[in-house]
């Protein structure tokens, strides 16, 4: 009999925990009973209720297994570092305010059944605000023309994935997992099932702002060097604008030399554009040494307090 691990991370899930569980349970007992299951949920430091909720639950079910972190290690680590531990012919993760529908699992199955190695979810909409929407599309346009990678709009990392795409993914030591891009960088023939984002059932997401913005520059730094070299080009182009501009100035004012005032203006313009363009490279320089130095580290993806029912 095969097995499928289910993921879930958590982090002040107290409200709606034992309803994903509850959730998952019934699919993996139901349509997809011919398969053995685990649920491994790692909690990232919770202050509330979480993880006793959980003991409680694998007090009662041995297949429900808990990781607990030492500290919260971020939204993108803690699950990866889960999905690796998983033992399963296949893994998935299901979030647990289930925007990530455990609904799907019988057709991701039946894909990967049919030979796929990897079995995507995609969202057909997430219902965001016209503003968050407009800014997801510009980051997609901008790193699908930027990136020499594949990157699959409006999937976020929900899907099936077979053992010998999770045995690929363990070798590479990921130090800051951007699953997204590793999809289409492993290459593995893929499926896709579409489906609707509901709406969070309890409580509010615990993505940021910033959380955001980390994400994209993860991406952007992992699997585009056009920004790089985008700094490259534009310190040219802007060098040679800039001696192309002294030669005029000099130029007009040898011919109207009485008529053409020194002035602070365009010294103060050209400062101003200079340093901006420095701290603009300097960023960028910043963001790619800020990874290498993640990969030289070989830090854990996290540091685990408490493991419970991995017997």
């Amino acid at each position: 009999m095969k097995t499928i691990s289910i993921v879930t991370p958590c982090f002040n899930e107290e409200a709606g925990i034992a309803e994903c569980y509850e959730a998952c349970r019934a699919v993996m007992e139901g349509e997809l009973a011919h398969y053995a299951y685990e649920h491994i949920f790692i909690d990232n430091c919770s202050t509330d209720r979480t993880v006793a909720i959980l003991k409680d639950i694998a007090a009662r079910d041995k297949r429900v297994k808990i990781i607990v972190n030492a500290r919260n290690f971020g939204p993108q680590r803690s699950p990866f570092h889960a999905m690796l531990q998983a033992r399963g012919d296949a893994v998935t993760c299901v979030l647990a305010d289930l925007q990530t529908p455990p609904d799907l699992l019988p057709e991701m199955a039946r894909q990967w059944e049919a030979g796929r190695k990897v079995v995507i979810a995609v969202r057909r909409g997430a219902g965001e605000g016209w503003l968050m929407s407009l800014a997801r599309r510009s980051f997609y346009l901008l790193i699908k023309r930027l990136s020499s990678v594949e990157q699959i709009p409006n999937f976020i990392g929900y899907g099936l994935y077979d053992r010998k795409f999770m045995d690929v993914v363990s070798q590479l030591g990921e130090p800051e997992p951007y699953f997204r891009g590793l999809v289409s960088e492993i290459g593995f023939e893929r499926a896709v099932v579409e489906y609707d984002q509901p709406l969070r059932k309890h409580g509010k997401s615990r993505h940021s702002l910033f959380d955001l913005v980390d994400f994209a520059l993860i991406g952007l730094t992992t699997y585009a060097k056009a920004p790089m070299r985008l700094m490259t080009v534009t310190g040219f182009v802007v060098a040679f604008f800039s001696l192309l501009a002294a030669l005029v100035y000099t130029g007009i004012k040898l011919l109207f030399w009485s008529r053409v005032p020194f002035g602070v203006t365009p010294i103060l313009l050209a400062t101003f554009f200079f340093g901006s363009v420095q701290l603009l490279a300097l960023g960028l320089i910043g963001e790619y040494v800020g990874l290498l130095l993640k990969y030289a580290r070989g830090f854990p993806l996290v540091v685990e307090r408490e493991r419970i029912n991995f017997d």
